[in-house]
């Protein structure tokens, strides 16, 4: 069954890696991945598969100064009156929107506070065809030294709706929705204890054997497996330092 992502869902994930092989070799073998290689024409970029199912996404760093780096790319009609949403709301267009092929048309931004993001508009390819399952894109979540400020930049930008909700001991936590749905969340951190960035959560059956897995092969343990509301999660850096997240949904958790 085709995927289809409304306007403001995030659609896409993919790794900017100073090792693309030892990036593939890893993921591959935590999460059963395959990995496609587009050739020279595509710079590079390859295509993570799960089960013959595209995933996600991985290619060469051309950050220096971020180096390895998950991206998260949200779903448009429209890349280029988003990359002017963005210039008049605050945020910054790192790289503007251009043509990938015949394969859909994407820019990069920055929010006003410096996180990045991307937009993807669907030619040929419409983005993630598995997510929510083990070894695929189950979330994606914002941290931010100043959420009143996403709260303003991403609906104006993207055209998502805000809902806070109470997630207990005065932590509140923001969800982008669309249509009334919740696609993304997000909440305010302290950039001395955590990164500020858009995170990737990939779902996984068994969070503690994953993470064992993960350290196995060469990932840094950053937090966790601990238990939250929406299940047993943990945040690792892969051996080239990308930063990820695996969680276990708790299926009887909604909000």
């Amino acid at each position: 069954m085709t995927q289809i992502y409304a306007p403001g869902t995030p659609n896409w994930v993919d790794l900017g890696s100073t090792d693309v092989p030892g990036a593939t070799g890893f993921y591959g073998s935590l999460f059963g991945w395959t990995v496609d290689d587009l050739g020279p024409e595509a710079g590079g970029y390859g295509i993570f598969r799960k089960n013959g199912r595209q995933v996600a996404g991985v290619g060469p760093a051309t950050d220096p100064s971020r180096g390895t780096s998950w991206a998260t790319y949200f779903a448009t009609d429209d890349a280029d009156d988003v990359a002017s949403k963005v210039q008049a709301n605050g945020g910054q267009v790192v790289m503007a929107p251009m043509d990938v092929m015949d394969q859909g048309r994407m820019a990069v931004c920055t929010d006003p506070t410096g996180v990045f993001f991307a937009v993807w508009q669907a030619g040929k390819h419409l983005g993630a065809e598995l997510v929510n399952e083990p070894g695929c894109l189950t979330w994606n979540e914002l941290t931010t030294t100043d959420m009143a400020a996403a709260k303003a930049f991403y609906p104006a930008v993207l055209g998502v709706t805000i809902r806070d909700v109470s997630m207990g001991e005065g932590m509140t936590y923001t969800l982008f929705e669309v249509d009334d749905r919740a696609v993304a969340g997000g909440m305010q951190v302290d950039p001395a204890g955590m990164p500020t960035q858009w995170s990737v959560y990939f779902a996984v059956d068994d969070c503690d054997a994953v993470h064992a897995k993960a350290v196995e092969l060469g990932a840094t343990p950053v937090m966790g497996p601990e238990d939250a509301p929406p299940g047993r999660f943990a945040i690792l850096t892969d051996p080239q330092g990308g930063i990820f997240s695996i969680i276990r949904n708790n299926p009887d958790f909604s909000i």
